[in-house]
């Protein structure tokens, strides 16, 4: 099992408020973690989030890359089989709960390292990774921890390097789930909201040196995965 590191971090009180049944709680853990459960909860779409997803990390994967967040599914699993002598993972959790449980999903495998880390700051140098993953963790934030989880994301690019997000978005008009699907998220997803009323685009802070290179719908746009590229001259003008 890859190292975990410094534990102790206070939980946000959103995610005790609002996500003990899913995240926190141990029994939860255990209950949530089925492939099929998973698959299930996304239409039978996991599987072609997954292989988009790790299909624009590239294969094989041969730099830095950082997973915002424990994703419960085998995508984590799969990226390591990806990675290369020259690679890297780092993983990062406020919940030591979900650390654990991913580190028990993984071999031992010295190119992956986990952190017991907040999103919305992130210990890490800037201009560390060459790509970072955020998947299906946005829409469980309030906007301020969103836009401050981006905005770390964003720091800790290397120029040049990009930021691959995959979550809910703005489904079609004709889409059947956009107004059964709705009552469903408020309940249980309260901030997700927004990505569904504006996209994840449009999430995204004006003024971070990010540029949109790829955007890709699924289910009828209820899905959406975008590739941002951080400016290259992002660290010059950080130096002046």
């Amino acid at each position: 099992m890859p190292s975990i590191g410094a534990r102790g971090l206070p939980v946000p009180g959103y995610l005790t408020a609002h996500y003990w049944w899913a995240y926190v709680h141990p029994r939860a853990v255990r209950f949530f973690e089925r492939q099929w459960l998973v698959n299930l909860i996304l239409w039978g779409n996991y599987g072609r989030l997954r292989s988009a997803a790790l299909k624009e990390l590239g294969h094989p994967i041969n730099n830095k890359v950082l997973q915002i967040a424990c994703a419960y599914g085998d995508i984590t699993p799969k990226m390591v089989g990806q990675l290369r002598d020259s690679g890297s993972l780092d993983v990062i959790d406020i919940l030591p709960v979900q650390l654990a449980n991913l580190g028990a999903k993984l071999g031992p495998d010295e190119r992956v390292k986990l952190h017991c880390m907040d999103s919305a700051a992130l210990k890490f140098d800037a201009d560390r990774f060459d790509q970072v993953l955020i998947f299906f963790l946005l829409h469980e934030q309030p906007a301020d921890v969103r836009e401050a989880t981006l905005r770390e994301a964003a720091r800790v690019l290397k120029p040049g390097g990009t930021l691959l997000i995959v979550d809910y978005s703005k489904p079609s008009w004709y889409h059947p789930l956009r107004y059964l699907w709705k009552p469903v998220l408020r309940v249980l997803e309260p901030f997700a909201h927004d990505l569904l009323n504006r996209g994840i685009q449009h999430s995204i802070p004006s003024d971070l040196p990010l540029n949109v290179t790829l955007k890709r719908d699924f289910f009828g746009g209820l899905y959406q995965m975008i590739r941002l590229q951080r400016d290259f001259g992002a660290a010059q003008k950080a130096d002046q």
